[in-house]
């Protein structure tokens, strides 16, 4: 199977960008953020090679995969694969709501 290009939903971005943003934050220092965005971007590059190997959803064409505490909530289409939600499982998960964020257009 051919390598998908990964696209990033704008609330994907803005949820990496919060997350990685906090630990520069907290730790004073961008160490820990810089190995945590290339950790999720190695299991990005595995998920475009491979993207059914996360995990299934109740929409058809959506899976997640576990990264450490963070699960990535990917639209597989044709070419490519959306990230559609970054999520820090150690957040409540009623505030999680992936329905208003997966496109209507399989």
């Amino acid at each position: 199977m051919a390598e998908r290009r990964i696209e990033w939903s704008i609330e994907a971005r803005n949820d990496l960008f919060r997350i990685l943003n906090f630990y520069r934050n907290r730790n004073e220092s961008n160490k820990y953020s810089i190995k945590l965005n290339n950790k999720i971007y190695k299991t990005l590059l595995t998920l475009s090679k491979n993207p059914n190997i996360g995990l299934k959803t109740r929409f058809e064409s959506v899976k997640t995969f576990n990264t450490g505490d963070y699960q990535i909530i990917y639209e597989i289409y044709d070419q490519h694969i959306l990230v559609v939600l970054i999520w820090d499982c150690r957040r409540n998960p009623n505030d999680k709501r992936i329905g208003k964020r997966i496109s209507k257009n399989n």
